[in-house]
Parts: C-alpha cells; sequence; structure tokens
C-alpha cells in the first residue's frame, strides 16, 4: 500500500467514526440532559468537515508534478491544514459560547447513562487518536496529524464532559451546571491543541529547518557512492508527504566535468532509493 493510500484508508476511518459519534452523542446529549455531550457533538460534526477537508487535501497534494508545479502540488496539505485548524477554533468557540450561556440557565441534572455512553466514546477516541497519527508518521502527513489531533481533543471534551456529568450527579441539586463548566474548560483544551497543530505546518511553509537527523541520513549515505568525498551545505524542504533536497558534494577537483555530472547523478539515484521520502533531489558539484 502506498503512503497515499494508507493516508486516504485513515481519513476514510475518520469520517466513518465522526459522523457516527456525532450522532450518538448528538442523541445521547439531547435525551440525557448533557450540553456537555450537545457541545461534544459540535465538535464532532465539525471534525467530519474537518475529516472531509484532509482526504482532499492528501488527493490533491499528491498529484503529479505538471508544468505549472514542478515540485509537484504537495504544499497543499499545510494550506488544508490552516483550514482544519480554522474548524478546530470556530468548534471550540462555539462550546465556549453555549456553555457560558447554559452555565447560567437553569436545568435538571443530566441522566447518569450517559457517563457509560462518554466511557466508551474516549476509548474509542483514544484508539482513533493513537492509529491515525500512526498513519501520520508512516507517510509524513501533516493534514492527517491534524486530524488524529482532532480524535484526541475529541477524546480530551468527552473526558470533560464525563468529569462533569459525574460531580453534577454526585454532588446533585445546584451542581447542574458542572458538565457546562467542563464543556467550557474543554473549549479551552481544544483551542490550546490547535496552535499545536497550526505551528508545524506554518513551519512547513515558511521552510524552516526541523530535519537534522535527516539531513545526518543523507549525509551518511552520500559516503556510501563511490566519488564523494563529503557532504557540505544541505537544505531541505518539506512539501506533503516528501522532502525536497539541495546537497552540497564535494569531490575529486581533477575529474572531468563529465565524471563530476555522473556522480552527482549516482549520488541523487541513490539517495532516492536508500531513503524513499525523498522527491526532488538537486546536487551541486564542489572541487574537494
Amino acid at each position: 500500500m502506498t503512503k497515499e493510500q494508507t493516508a486516504i484508508k485513515a481519513t476514510y476511518f475518520s469520517i466513518i467514526g465522526n459522523t457516527s459519534l456525532a450522532i450518538v452523542k448528538g442523541l445521547a446529549g439531547f435525551f440525557g440532559n448533557s450540553y456537555a455531550l450537545i457541545a461534544d457533538a459540535i465538535e464532532s460534526t465539525t471534525d467530519i468537515f474537518a475529516s472531509f477537508l484532509v482526504l482532499f487535501g492528501i488527493k490533491y497534494s499528491n498529484k503529479p508534478a505538471d508544468d505549472n508545479h514542478p515540485y509537484g502540488h504537495g504544499r497543499a496539505e499545510p494550506l488544508i491544514t490552516f483550514l482544519v485548524v480554522g474548524f478546530l477554533i470556530t468548534s471550540a468557540t462555539i462550546i465556549a459560547y453555549e456553555s457560558i450561556q447554559n452555565i447560567g440557565t437553569p436545568h435538571d441534572l443530566p441522566k447518569s447513562w450517559t457517563l457509560y455512553i462518554l466511557g466508551a466514546i474516549i476509548i474509542w477516541k483514544e484508539y482513533s487518536f493513537q492509529l491515525v497519527m500512526k498513519r501520520s508518521k508512516e507517510t509524513n502527513s501533516s493534514s492527517l496529524k491534524a486530524d488524529a489531533w482532532h480524535h484526541r481533543s475529541d477524546a480530551i471534551t468527552s473526558v470533560a464532559a464525563f468529569l462533569g456529568i459525574s460531580i453534577a450527579l454526585y454532588f446533585g441539586k445546584g451542581y447542574e451546571s458542572a458538565d457546562d463548566w467542563a464543556a467550557l474548560f474543554a473549549s479551552g483544551f481544544i483551542l490550546f491543541n490547535s496552535y499545536k497543530i497550526f505551528r508545524p505546518a506554518l513551519s512547513e511553509i515558511m521552510d524552516e529547518h526541523l530535519y537534522d537527523e535527516l539531513v545526518e541520513e543523507i549525509r551518511v549515505v552520500s559516503l556510501t557512492v563511490p566519488g564523494v568525498i563529503d557532504t557540505e551545505k544541505c537544505f531541505i524542504r518539506k512539501a506533503g508527504m516528501q522532502y525536497h533536497v539541495d546537497l552540497h558534494a564535494r569531490v575529486e577537483g581533477t575529474i572531468t566535468v563529465r565524471e563530476g555530472h555522473d556522480i552527482a547523478h549516482d549520488l541523487k539515484d541513490t539517495l532516492r532509493a536508500q531513503i524513499p521520502s525523498l522527491g526532488h533531489v538537486l546536487i551541486h558539484v564542489e572541487p574537494n
């Protein structure tokens, strides 16, 4: 299975899971009299749209290079990640607004059976986070990582709702708003996670250097190529699931231009064969 297929499969998993949970949470919140669960359902609903965005981003970013996009379409991924962060911020704002409104509105205690629903949701969402995060690391997908953090933020929202409902049920009358306070707390955590997702995507757009381990791997592989004496500058840019590399390689200064050209081609082919995540590799030959 290719990286693109792995990422797409993980995204479909998110879409199906989020759709099912949004329905379950909404019904449980309505019939169980839990505003925290309703807020949780709102968050899951935004996750559905966010997952569709991720799916579009993954498919578009993996389109092959063309005349107008010689480096491919990989930069679409962090742009989609920005949109996903926008969905997260929007859902956090809606949850916070609704929670503040409900805190000042008298209402009945939530039903005790909603705790069982939340317990199952928390377990499922944490499993979903671990699975999608694993796939994001396998594919180097920033948008899939954002989708994984959607699952984690959903799990945290559910944990907050579980605690709020538990407090309201344990202490009884006068603590009906405990689950509303829990939802308000969860909205703050979602905003914090939004920044954690946004920052790496911004680094990718700005070509920030964050790839020391990959640089070292490139240098080690380069020295296995006959004719390469050493390496100098090594610049890396991430675009989608691939890394584009500019590398300066030192060769013997007395060889011909043709020999230097052949060494550069051997080095490029070796790097792309040994490190499959590399995309474009530009070799600049330096005389030793």
